[in-house]
This record gives structure tokens, sequence and C-alpha cells, in this order.
């Protein structure tokens, strides 16, 4: 994808998988889910959408269940031009309980 160069950059904070009752759903593909739909609604609020993200930084606390991460993650974006992304294996993030989180950025 090429970029406009009058083009408005958002980034988003990392998500992770606390829903907005701060529930975290357990497991790889429900706390993917969550993290994914988190992402979307901050893309929202700066008048972005899914379309827009050119770059993905995943931070997860293990690569066993890489497989179920991009096929939720599919579910989002374009597949025939999907955003870059980087996937960094961390000890742990804020809570025990989460299992990844996911910064992203757009290009409107």
């Amino acid at each position: 994808m090429t970029i406009d160069s009058g083009a408005r950059l958002v980034w988003t904070s990392g998500q992770v998988a606390a829903g907005p009752d701060g529930v975290v759903p357990s497991g790889w593909e429900e706390q993917t889910r969550q993290v994914f739909r988190n992402l979307g609604a901050a893309l929202e609020t700066a008048g972005a959408s899914w379309e827009h993200v050119v770059k993905l930084t995943f931070y997860v606390v293990g690569t066993d269940e890489l497989p179920v991460v991009r096929a939720v993650r599919d579910e989002f974006v374009n597949v025939a031009a999907p955003p870059t992304s980087t996937l960094i294996r961390v000890a742990g993030l804020l809570r025990p309980e989460f299992l990844l989180e996911v910064e992203a950025v757009a290009a409107l």
C-alpha cells in the first residue's frame, strides 16, 4: 500500500482483551477477537476503519497459537492487501490473564 504524502496517520494504543464490561475472555481465539473489536472501536473513534490500517504490532506471551491469531486477524483486515505487521514475544503483559496486546497504525 502506498501512503499519500498528505495522509493523516492514526496510532492506537495497545489494546488487550478486556471487554467494555472489564471481563477478559479465556483462550487465544476469544482474546484475539476481543482485542480486534477493541482496536476497531479505537480506530472508529479517530475516524478510521480497518481498510485504513497499514501496520499492526503484536505482543504475545507465546507463539504456539499463531495460526489462531492469524485466522482471527483475517476476519478484520483485507487479506488481499494485509497491513504489515511485527510480532514480539514478551514474558508477560500487564495482567497475567492477557495473552496478547495489539497496536495499529492507520493512514487516512
